[in-house]
């Protein structure tokens, strides 16, 4: 007797243009020449599985859709075998329309400003030494498991002014929520109510005690009316904060790391001159974009030419857009001096990230204070990378040999 909670296993992917899958163990190990494929043949490709879905392959045809809230919603932003009713103010502003979207999405920018996060940044240096700390002595490590996954899920916690111990309960509310929330329902809802439990204690907790944080600031905030945010609404937008604030940065920071790892000579060249780590981490964030988001098609329309049609969602490839060669010359090398780069890795249109100034501080930071004290580093040939798959991609498992090659 099957289980009818458990999740479909999906076929094998044997026709990359007609029949896409990026939960694919192929595209998650390696997606880049199925997005070289996929671009050859049109700049939009369509699969009958997720209930039907297209891929924009092209970094005109992502903007285009980017843009276009008319015909492309957002009320869902992951693309997944079931689409049930979408829950009102699920995560704003990013599952938001216009013109609720302006609003959520303006409220909170404040404490997102490149001022804001001078602020935080001594906090996450101290992070990433107290990280390192604890395993520099033992030659190598998991890089992934023990260093780029905590930096921003304790950089979120010190935010929102919950306990950076709860870290492990975030990670696996993540884990549930973008990767195994694909194809099991169930595991999806479970994360969900575990996590609106958590802050609505946290809540509580603010009403009767304001403290200086981001939930206390969500509680204190006004719509339009000048009335205080719904509940639903806060708790919708701490949500998206907790997994649009994560798994996108220790994703990029884990891809860095390992691109640093394979890479002798940019990493060297980054240890003689740090000054060139900012430029670095806009083109590692060019070449391994961690976020693939989602639209739902609302009206028939065309996109580059194609048609797409309602009923339909779209697979929003930043990552893919990124690797246009018509948009970035050498677009399948990564140039660390790159000067003129206008990468789509935190988004396009209205919902591009709240959160860039954030990843981009944790990004250089998690960078310079390992360089400083890691300068030399390997990928441990003993130990597999694995990639996480759906949403966000970046290594889950990144074992590195520290120290000189002996």
């Amino acid at each position: 007797m099957t289980d009818v909670n458990q999740p479909t296993a999906h076929p094998p992917v044997t026709d990359w243009i007609h029949d896409f899958d990026h939960t694919d163990p192929q595209w998650t190990e390696d997606p880049f020449p199925i997005w070289d494929e996929l671009r050859a043949a049109s700049p939009v490709v369509h699969t009958e599985r997720f209930l039907g879905c297209y891929l924009p392959t092209t970094y005109e045809a992502v903007r285009e859709i980017a843009n276009d809230t008319q015909h492309f919603s957002s009320r869902r932003i992951i693309v997944r075998d079931v689409r049930p009713e979408v829950a009102r103010n699920a995560a704003p502003p990013i599952t938001s329309d216009p013109p609720e979207h302006k609003p959520a999405k303006q409220l909170l920018l404040p404490p997102f400003t490149p001022d804001a996060m001078k602020k935080l940044e001594p906090r996450v240096r101290a992070i990433c030494n107290e990280l390192i700390d604890e395993f520099i002595a033992d030659g190598k490590v998991d890089a992934a498991a023990r260093y780029s996954k905590y930096i921003p899920v304790r950089a979120i916690a010190h935010m929102l002014g919950i306990p950076e111990s709860d870290s492990d309960l975030f990670i696996n509310w993540i884990h549930m929520i973008l990767e195994l929330g694909i194809k099991d329902e169930s595991k999806l809802l479970q994360a969900v109510q575990e996590m609106t439990a958590y802050f609505s204690g946290h809540i509580e907790t603010r009403k009767n005690k304001p403290s200086d944080d981001l939930i206390s600031y969500l509680m204190n905030a006004r719509d339009k009316q000048g009335n205080p945010l719904e509940d639903s609404h806060v708790l919708g937008s701490l949500r998206l904060l907790l997994i649009a604030g994560i798994d996108t940065t220790w994703s990029a920071i884990g891809s860095s790391l390992w691109h640093l790892a394979k890479t002798p000579a940019d990493r060297a060249r980054l240890i003689a001159e740090p000054g060139l780590i900012p430029t670095a981490v806009e083109e590692l964030l060019r070449a391994y974009s961690p976020v693939t988001m989602a639209r739902e098609v609302v009206k028939e329309t065309t996109v580059s030419g194609c048609p797409v049609k309602p009923g339909n969602m779209v697979l929003l490839s930043f990552p893919a857009a990124n690797r246009d060669p018509k948009m970035f010359p050498n677009a399948d090398k990564v140039v660390i001096d790159r000067r003129e780069n206008r990468h789509a890795a935190f988004g396009l249109g209205i919902h591009r990230c709240v959160g860039s100034n954030l990843a981009r501080m944790e990004m250089q930071v998690a960078l310079e204070e390992w360089l400083k004290r890691i300068p030399d580093f390997r990928l441990d040939p003993a130990g597999t990378v694995t990639w996480s798959q759906g949403t966000v991609r970046g290594p889950r498992q990144l074992p590195f040999l520290l120290g000189k090659a002996m």
